[in-house]
């Protein structure tokens, strides 16, 4: 039999969905006209057994998460819609000078010089990839991507990565404070425990972006790929 659940999760939750409705919360925007895609920080110090931020718990939605961002970019290439790949990687000069590796002392593995700054397995960048280097959480702060984005017309950015709560939500909010409509893919994305995933999600999905599943971008861009053909 199923475990008794005393705070009636499935209610609690069903009563906070109706409550955000009715505040005008989550209305869906759909799909753009001109997408990019980006894979936010798939890296080694999450995916490496030897990294000290790699958890056994986190790997198997972690690795899942990276397959199904793998699969998209193949889907991406076809219609020819942009892909970007992020990474922090910082040199030991930097991370000493900003605030953020001294709160979180675990990034200190993306040290540029250290085994764990690099891609995870599995993932390689291909010649016509943007790779974005990156010192904090957004994609978008003190890089480039905002005029890439401009520069390719895009109007919208499907979002995959790691983690939910960290670098794919500070890209989603800045992604939609830049006027480019959010896409988190929910295959595409984890985290290291279920409940800031499934919490981040919920709120991106109310406030900010479209939550969508990966066969549904798998059938948006494949219709790209068919107009384009």
């Amino acid at each position: 039999m199923p475990k008794a659940d005393p705070l009636n999760i499935d209610k609690l939750m069903k009563n906070l969905e109706n409550d955000y409705q009715q505040a005008g919360f989550g209305t869906r925007i759909g799909f753009g006209a001109r997408p990019a895609l980006i894979l936010v920080d798939f890296q080694k110090a999450y995916l490496t057994p030897s990294s000290p931020m790699y958890s056994e718990e986190a790997a198997t939605p972690m690795q899942a998460a990276l397959d199904a961002a793998l699969r998209i970019r193949e889907v991406a290439h076809r219609a020819g819609v942009p892909v970007f790949l992020t990474q922090v990687e910082a040199t030991e000069r930097e991370m000493e000078s900003l605030l953020m590796y001294r709160k979180s002392k675990g990034i200190t593995l993306f040290d540029e010089s250290g085994p764990y700054a690099g891609f995870a397995d599995g993932l390689t960048p291909e010649p016509r990839d943007i790779v974005i280097r990156k010192l904090y959480p957004s994609g978008f702060f003190g890089t480039a991507l905002t005029p890439m984005l401009v520069g390719l017309k895009v109007d919208s950015l499907i979002i995959t990565g790691l983690s939910t709560s960290g670098c794919v939500r500070a890209t989603c909010t800045d992604a939609v404070s830049y006027g480019f409509t959010p896409l988190v893919v929910r295959d595409g994305v984890a985290d290291r425990h279920p409940k800031p995933h499934e919490a981040n999600l919920f709120d991106m999905g109310q406030k900010y972006a479209d939550i969508v599943s990966e066969a549904e971008v798998d059938a948006y861009l494949g219709a790209l790929a068919r107009n384009r053909g």
